[in-house]
């Protein structure tokens, strides 16, 4: 399951206070407790990090290091059991005054469960793997082709997930002796029909139910996957559903990480949409029927608070604070909150009506 634009928020919010905090040697402590671990045994090997840290020359860093690892312990040891996600925590001396002495834990159960263990003293604290969490995970379909060959994958943030792969029997371009130049095109033609179909199948197994799915990628040597798209073979729903079509060198594995890296233009484009076509609904509707949005802070506010407020569109210039409240009174309402970024013509405009506007479900007097 995606994690939620508040949770995306927090995680971000809790690495850049995380970021800022620098060791002057090997002293800042990170420990990743994996989903369904022991935590006695992390704490058993932090205490036995303990000792060994006891042998570290640097009287200071030594001091940090042993002071990190015991307020870590006392830490882990107020929860009964880990977390259902696992447990990222983290500890270290904040103070940037010379010779004083801040240790400090900070720790959070990440929206997304965690696969590794890991226990590291750095200078920075290690925090890829919550940036890695934060970043928008949208899912998207991947088919990379040629006449040899098909693969099938999806794309998941920044992580491609192979799914299927197939062959076809296309023959080469050079015919057995004997076979008519005819014959042998109306072999290789139904040969390729036959893969097209194939392939067809595949993609609506794996797509067409598949309510998370935000586009397909076709890419692919040749003109083959334009004769494949153009063709009938996939649903006309499928089709609709297809955002760009690459031109590749490769097929296999290696095609599909040249289409998502031929890609990048149009899975940016692919959020800015979202954020035009919510912020079109609503000046639509403002030109149109006037009673069904609201903007300004204390419409906004009100109609969120009366349960009519259906979609909630805050501009990023809305303090953090600003949008968990609206978050929190959204929450009880089932309302939606989005966020729009100023990178649009339609972004600024709401910039420019003060940052608060909403679609609502019904009209306001």
């Amino acid at each position: 399951m995606a994690i939620t634009s508040k949770q995306r928020r927090e995680l971000l919010k809790f690495v850049k206070n995380l970021e800022g905090i620098r060791g002057r040697h090997t002293e800042l402590v990170s420990v990743y407790v994996p989903a369904g671990y022991d935590l006695n045994k992390i704490i058993q090997h932090l205490a036995q990090e303990q000792g060994t840290a006891s042998n570290i020359k640097d009287s200071t860093t030594r001091k940090h290091v042993t002071d990190s690892l015991e307020r870590m312990i006392q830490h882990l040891r107020l929860y009964t059991k880990t977390p259902e996600h696992g447990l990222a925590a983290f500890a270290g001396n904040t103070s940037d005054k010379e010779g004083q002495q801040d240790i400090e834990v900070f720790s959070l159960e990440p929206p997304e469960p965690l696969n590794f263990r890991l226990y590291r003293c750095d200078k920075i604290f290690v925090l890829d793997a919550l940036k890695e969490m934060s970043e928008r995970k949208d899912i998207y379909g991947l088919i990379v082709m040629d006449k040899r060959e098909g693969n099938i994958a999806l794309l998941k943030g920044k992580t491609i997930l192979p799914l299927t792969k197939t062959s076809s029997y296309v023959p080469g371009k050079t015919r057995a002796g004997g076979q008519s130049a005819q014959r042998f095109e109306r072999l290789r033609e139904g040969a390729a029909k036959e893969f097209y179909n194939k392939l067809a199948e595949y993609v609506k197994d794996n797509f067409l139910y598949n309510k998370d799915l935000k586009g397909i990628i076709v890419g692919g040597p040749g003109h083959t996957k334009n004769e494949w798209v153009d063709g009938n073979y996939i649903t006309d729903l499928l089709k609709r559903k297809i955002i760009a079509i690459k031109d590749l060198s490769y097929t296999g594995e290696f095609g599909l990480q040249e289409l998502v890296d031929k890609s990048q233009d149009v899975l940016a484009n692919e959020e800015i949409s979202k954020e035009k076509d919510l912020m079109q609904k609503f000046f639509e509707k403002l030109s149109t029927s006037p009673r069904n949005v609201a903007y300004g802070e204390l419409q906004v506010k009100k109609a969120l608070d009366q349960g009519a407020a259906d979609i909630v569109l805050l501009s990023e210039i809305v303090p953090e604070d600003k949008v968990e409240e609206f978050e929190l009174v959204a929450e009880q309402f089932g309302s939606k909150v989005e966020l729009i970024s100023v990178e649009t013509r339609e972004g600024t405009q709401l910039k420019e009506l003060g940052g608060f506007a909403a679609i609502l479900r019904y009209e306001m007097h």
